[in-house]
Parts: C-alpha cells; structure tokens; sequence
C-alpha cells in the first residue's frame, strides 16, 4: 500500500516544476515566432492586411492575428491626417468604403452620396481638421485624372500635394461588362499600374493601397449580374494581384534568406475574409459594420505607426515599439542584474562556500528577473498582443472554475479563529482578486451589471485598509516613522520601479496610489491627538472632521489642480489632476466606514458585548437584515441604467454590501474557522497580482492579451499557460518585494505585529448558543513579557514575510547578499537616509526623463 501511495504522490515542488516548464515552453515558443515569421513581418503589417477572424457575431470585433487594433475616432485621425490628403478612386464598393472612411475622419460628414441620382460622380470633401477627401469615379482605373494620381502629377490644392493614402479599387465591373475586355483588360490595366508606382521615383502617396476584388455572393446576385460574374474569376484576380505585389520566393528560398522585395503598395486581401454571406442583401455590397471595419483597418495601416510612442501601447499593429532612452536602459540594466552582481561578489568574498541559489540572494534576483520579463512582454515585439473580447459564457465559465478550486480546498480550522481573522481576509482579498482579474481579462467594463459589482470590490480593499490600520493605530499606538516607511514602500516598490522601467505615470497603477494616499490619512487622523484616542466622542470627531477635510479638497478642485502644478514645477512628476480626483471621489469615503467598524469592534471587545444575553438575537436580526441588503444591491445595480450611472450612487452606498458580507462571513463559529487555501494562496500575492498583470498577462498596459502560443484559434491553451505563468511570478515578486522591503527599512522588534505564530488567542464566549459571534483579540507576548494586541492583518500584506518576522519579535541580521556591498564595516545608512537617498534618485531621474 506504501509503494502504491508513492507511486502516485505528487512531487512537493511539482507546482515549480510545471511553472518553470511553462515558461520555458514560452519563450520558446517566442523564438520560433521571430525566426518562423516574426523577422519577415516584425510590425505585423502583413497580419493586419492577411490574416484575421471575428471575435464576436456581431462584426464590431475584428482580431488580426498577433496584433491590437485600435477603433479609430475622429479625434483620432487628426495627428495622422490633419491638413493632408485622402484619395479614393474605384466603383461602388470603393465608394462605400470612402463614405465609411470620411464618417470615422469627421462624424458630421456624410456616409453615403448626398443625392442618388448623381452615384457615378466625384466627391471632395474637408474635415474639421482640414482634411481633404477626395473620391473619383473609375471603375476601371483607366481615366486621365487616375493615371495623374497614379504617376505622382498633382494639382495644388494648398494643402500637402502628395496625398497621405491613394486607395485604388476595381475589378467587378470588367467582369459585369465584357465589352470591357474582361480578365484580359483588367490584368493589363493592374499590371501597368503597378509599373507606374514601382518605377516612379517618389511614390504617389505615403500610403498606396489596391483594394482585393470584392468577393461575391452568387446566390443574391440578380440573374444579370450572375451570368457574368463568377466566384472564380473574383478568386482569380485577386490570386493574380497577391503575386504580383508580393512575388512568390524562389525555390531556394528559406526562413534563414531574406524574401524578395515586395513593391511599395498594400493589398488588403483580409477584406474579403471579413466577409458573411448573411452581411449583404445584393450579393456585392456588404454590411456598414464591416465596411466601416474595413475602414478602419486602412488607418491603422496609415496611422499607428505616427502615434507617440508613449504607454500606452495599445496598437501593435504596423507600429514599432520605440527604443528605451539611455536613462530608461540604465535603470532597466541596473535592476535586471543587480542581483545576479550580488549573488557573485558574494561568491567572490567568500568561493569556498561555492556557488549556491540561497535564500538571501532570491529576493533581488527573483524580482530584477520578473522586471525583465514584464518589459520584453509588454514592451518589445517578442510574444504577441491581441484584443479583448467580452463572452457572457467564457465569463460564466471563468468564474465557476476558480469558485470550484476555492470551494475544493475549504479546510475548517481546529478552534474559532475570530472575527475578520487572517485567513479570512486572504481567502477574501483572493477570490476578489480573481473576479477583477478575469473582468480585466476579458474587457467586462462595458457591462454594467458586472462593472458595479467589480467597484465594489475595489471598495472592500479600500474598506479593509482603514479598518486594518485604524485597529492597529488603537491598540499599537505605534506611530513611528518605520512602520510608515514599510508601509510605503511595501506598497510602491514593484509600482515605483516599473513607473522607470515601463515608462509609464505613476497613477495609471491606480491601486497602490490609492492605498497609499489613504495610509497616510488614515495615519494622520489616528495620530493627531493620538493620546486621547481612548475618548470616543474624541476620536469620532476627528473622523469627521477628516472626512469633512477631504471632501471639502476634492470638492474644490482647483486645490489638487495647484498640488499637481507644484509637483510637475518641482519635481518635475506629470500627473492628471482629472483622472486622480475621479479614481478619490468614486471611493470618498469607503475608508471612513472601515475605521468606524474597527472602533465598533474594538468597544464590542472591551464591554465583551458577546457575552450579553440579547447578542445571540442581535446576530439573527444582523444576519437577516445583511441577506436583505445584499439582494438590494444587487437589484438596484442592474436596474441602473448604465455604469456612469450607478456610479453617481457608488459612493453613498458602497459600504453595505461590504459590511453585509462581513456579518454574514462571520455569523456563526463554524464560517469563520472555515477557508479556502487556493483563494487564500491568490489573497497573498493580491497586490502584486493587480500590477504584474498590467504587463504579463494583459498586454499593451491592461489594453490587450498577452499571447505566448501564437494563433487566435489557441487563445483556451495561451489563456491556461499564461495564467499559470502569471500567478507563480506574481508569488514569486511578493516574497521578493516583502524581503527587499526589510532590507531597505531595516526592521524593529514587534513594529508591525501581523503574525499568527506564537500568538495565543483569547475569546469572549458567549455561553453554548451555536448563534453566538465570538469576536477575538490577538495577543503578542514580547521579549518583556508585556502582552500586545494585533490588529488585523492588511490587506496588502503577504503571510510570513517580513511583517511576520517582525512579529515574532527577532531581529534578523542583514542579509549576506547585500552585505557584500558594505563589506561588512564601514558607514550603513539608516531607514531615513535611505528613503532621501532613494527620493532624491527619483527626482533626477525625472528632471532628466524629459530630456532624453
């Protein structure tokens, strides 16, 4: 029985296994993509006029493989087009797809011709952004004026004579009119054009584009029109046009030669894969969504490339990623191999202890690692991006599947582990964790019966920061400057060096800025008059007055407007005052609620309020009034009519979803000694789960998908092998950034206690009523003796990491890894020192960023 249990035991390390395995397997998988097809196409211009499905029935969700579109607007198109421009010259279906095209340019012009009597004639109109658009009547690419276009002799038109796109269409109707010669006519008409542009010595346009033979839909044609008009010959056609503009290799051709030079025009033949028979009533002209798709693909074509190459980088196709500046480099260099520059000077003071990947050297190697990772991902053309797309049964689907491993791995604890234990705020900061990240996955925010329930989310994390604080600030009353400098930079490290080495604004990761700017009011609240925070009526009113304070600030938005102009004078740090103070506002005062409940549970502990005869009824009335707010919330925020308006009511109203599913967790013994180790295990690495995302698992900063297996038909396999990725490099940076956080703000016996060892546990019974809810009060025993309580752990902070340790009241002494760099004696700056060493860093990095 022993030998059968072995057999089939799984390795303890299999999860490090299959993990590094993966990734492996994924950056192989890249390397193959550049050598296979990525050096031949590395802007992916040819995928985007090639290859391509709908991601939705609809035809509003055109995916090119391999890389992001962007939905152009109009304002959009001005940097590109703006005092140039347009030309359209062909039949019906060009005609079509230049009204298309002029309604995306500017949405007050028209999108079809002003008067049918007059189809068959030219059109020229302005945009507002002075755009000229021209059309030109000639189905066969044969008069004058298109030959002029064509051999580059333009009339002045006081705007920039060569126009930024020449689009060329013909084809059907040399086949709907045989007097005009028919195929013959037309392949020699193509194949005289096509010498005018290659042999002209400046091109006729930026942009010259032939359109494919439209494909036709037989079955709709009128009896005249499907006497001479044939799938075949469409197929024909446009067969003959693919050769010519893009001459086939010779036999001698391989991956490892370069291909010959394909001439200076784009053949956008994915048109015709965009196709649906069901999409057209005549057989030849096609629905407005795919037209104006079509449309939009040719500015993408045109304009992706000329957009700044500034985050985010939302449009990979026919765009290059830009070249880090040298700033940008050294920094990325400096953080990728400091650790490695470690782990060897270590080696080198000491060689005969040889070369080992000990624990002290994982932190810095681990996270520069993971930095480099998450700038080839996001950064460079490596592994592959392509668009989001909302599926209510992928979204069903992804949801039960973590529910399923959650609700698997519940496991019951032996005693009552109290009220908002720790292993009930992991378990919650984890499955809210996944929820927001399969929402951010497929790209939910557009629905707004998933949006407000998401907002509320977000909300708890906050709701759970001012509670976790608050309660600490009252029973500690510890408000030294270390744990604010842990606090801090356990919070921003991960964001702070990314900030450099993605280049992209601070507040644009959200999250952290918003945790940390609420610490830092929560901590100013608690600790002015911190000594008279025993008297409630005291207390109470400065968090109303706090409350009262920010509202008033962010009300009056010229005040943040002049903070932010001062720190753009000064430190040179370029933030949107619009952004922050809607990111503020839609949470005002969520914070607030947190703190009153942790005083509420604080008094309910000290007048052991539990223990009264009338609290078993308090609970079932709590429980029962908590179910109704709940099936409130839910009903009236789909009853919303749209997510800008549910969130005029997000702030009011917040705090009793939350608070109803904290009563109903903790309404009973056996719900709170319950958890669940898998959304524990993903509450644990929360924080920077929500920032690693933003560039390994997403792409295009939150914008897109990251795809390390290329083919959009494999998005199942690539969503399963980068979310395995994901999590175990999430895992891996929050034990890294926990102990380079120790490092850098050294540590203090019981600073930060937050440890469930060595902990014993008192709690107020309330005699044998099953109906009871025990509240508990963590004690830590320090070295005097003394017993302490501990709050509740934060909601950004990892377990048994450098917190804990902390709270087990040892002092650890300073990792050899970094030692190296003192040599053991010598000057070693302090937590202060260190922070304006690192502040005054980041202050010449920024006055130097506009410059490079």
């Amino acid at each position: 029985m022993s030998s059968s249990k072995r057999l089939f035991s799984l390795n303890p390390s299999f999860h490090h296994y299959l993990a590094l395995s993966i990734g492996v397997f994924a950056i192989l998988a890249g390397i193959l993509h550049y050598i296979i097809s990525g050096r031949a196409d590395p802007l992916h211009c040819n995928s985007l006029l090639t290859r391509g499905t709908w991601l939705d029935e609809n035809h509003r969700n055109w995916q090119p493989e391999g890389c992001m579109l962007h939905a152009y607007q109009s304002k959009d198109t001005a940097p590109c087009l703006a005092s140039k421009r347009v030309v359209f010259v062909g039949d019906s279906v060009t005609r079509s797809l230049y009204f298309h095209f002029m309604r995306i340019v500017d949405p007050k012009l028209p999108n079809t011709p002003p008067d049918d009597d007059h189809k068959h004639s030219n059109y020229s109109f302005t945009s507002d952004s002075v755009t000229t658009l021209d059309f030109f009547w000639d189905p066969y690419l044969n008069t004058s004026s298109t030959l002029s276009l064509v051999h580059g002799h333009l009339p002045s038109l006081g705007v920039d004579d060569r126009p930024a796109m020449l689009v060329l269409g013909s084809g059907l109707w040399y086949l709907r009119y045989a007097t005009t010669g028919g195929l013959p006519a037309w392949e020699a008409n193509i194949e005289s054009l096509l010498e005018s542009v290659s042999a002209a010595q400046r091109k006729p346009a930026d942009e010259v584009v032939i359109l494919p033979v439209e494909d036709i839909v037989s079955s709709k044609l009128s009896p005249e029109r499907a006497e001479t008009m044939h799938s075949s010959d469409v197929d024909a056609m446009n067969s003959d046009l693919h050769h010519r503009i893009n001459p086939p290799p010779p036999a001698i051709y391989s991956i490892f030669s370069s291909s010959p030079t394909a001439l200076p025009v784009s053949l956008p033949l994915v048109f015709n894969k965009m196709l649906d028979d069901a999409s057209t009533q005549d057989g030849l002209h096609f629905s407005d969504d795919i037209v104006k798709a079509h449309a939009n693909i040719l500015l993408n074509l045109r304009c992706n490339n000329l957009w700044p190459k500034t985050s985010p980088f939302d449009k990979t196709c026919c765009r290059a990623y830009p070249l880090p500046s040298f700033l940008q480099l050294a920094i990325i260099i400096a953080v990728v191999v400091y650790g490695p520059i470690v782990w060897y000077l270590a080696y080198t003071r000491n060689p005969t202890k040889g070369i080992s990947f000990a624990g002290e050297y994982r932190p810095a190697v681990i996270f520069g690692f993971s930095i480099g990772l998450m700038f080839i991902a996001d950064r460079t053309g490596f592994w592959l991006k392509e668009q989001k797309q909302f599926n209510p049964w992928t979204f069903g689907f992804l949801v039960l599947c973590p529910l399923a491993a959650g609700l698997a791995t519940v496991r019951r604890a032996e005693k009552d582990m109290g009220f908002l234990n720790r292993d009930q705020t992991d378990e919650w900061k984890g499955w809210m964790q996944v929820a927001i990240l399969i929402y951010h996955y497929l790209g939910a925010s557009k629905i707004s019966g998933i949006y407000n329930p998401i907002r509320v989310l977000v909300a708890a994390y906050l709701f759970m920061t001012g509670y976790g604080h608050t309660t600490f600030y009252i029973k500690k009353a510890d408000f030294g400057f270390l744990r604010i400098a842990q606090v801090l930079v356990r919070l921003n490290l991960l964001v702070v060096i990314l900030v450099y080495t993605m280049d992209v604004n601070y507040l644009s990761y959200y999250f952290p800025p918003l945790v940390s700017m609420w610490y830092l009011i929560v901590y100013g609240t608690m600790a002015i008059g911190s000594q008279y925070n025993d008297r409630m009526p005291f207390l109470l009113s400065k968090i109303a007055i706090s409350m009262g304070m920010l509202t008033w600030f962010m009300t009056e938005t010229w005040m943040l407007d002049a903070v932010f102009t001062f720190l753009e004078r000064i430190f040179s740090i370029h933030w949107s005052a619009r952004e922050w103070s809607f990111r503020v506002t839609l949470d005002l005062w969520v914070v607030y609620f947190g703190m009153l409940l942790a005083i509420a549970v604080i008094k309910i502990q000290a007048y052991r309020l539990t223990d009264h005869h009338l609290w078993p009824m308090a609970v079932k009335a709590a429980v029962g009034t908590s179910i109704f707010i709940l099936l409130w919330f839910f009903a009236f925020e789909l009853m919303q009519e749209s997510k800008f308006t549910y969130n005029a009511w997000h702030r009011y109203i917040s705090f009793l979803p939350i608070v109803a599913f904290i009563i109903l967790r903790n309404a009973s013994s056996s719900l709170r000694s319950c958890s669940s180790r898998a959304f524990a295990f993903i509450g644990r690495c929360s924080l920077e789960a929500f920032i690693i995302q933003y560039h390994l698992w997403l792409a295009g900063d939150t914008k897109g998908v990251l795809v390390l297996l290329p083919g959009t038909r494999w998005r199942p396999i690539n969503f399963v092998i980068s979310t395995i990725m994901f999590i175990y490099i999430s895992d891996h940076v929050a034990h890294a950034t926990g102990e380079l956080t120790t490092w850098i703000c050294g540590n203090k016996e019981t600073s930060l206690p937050t440890s469930t060892r060595n902990v014993t546990r008192h709690t107020t019974s309330s005699g044998s009523s099953a109906e009871s809810v025990p509240l508990t009060t963590d004690i830590h025993t320090s070295k005097d003796g003394d017993s302490h309580p501990i709050k509740p752990d934060s909601p950004v902070r990892p377990t048994r990491r450098w917190v804990d340790r902390l709270a087990d009241g040892a002092s650890p002494q300073r990792s050899p890894g970094y030692k190296v760099w003192y040599k053991g004696s010598g000057w070693r700056p302090g937590v202060k020192a260190k922070l304006m060493m690192w502040m005054g860093a980041m202050w010449l990095a920024n006055s130097l960023w506009t410059s490079t």
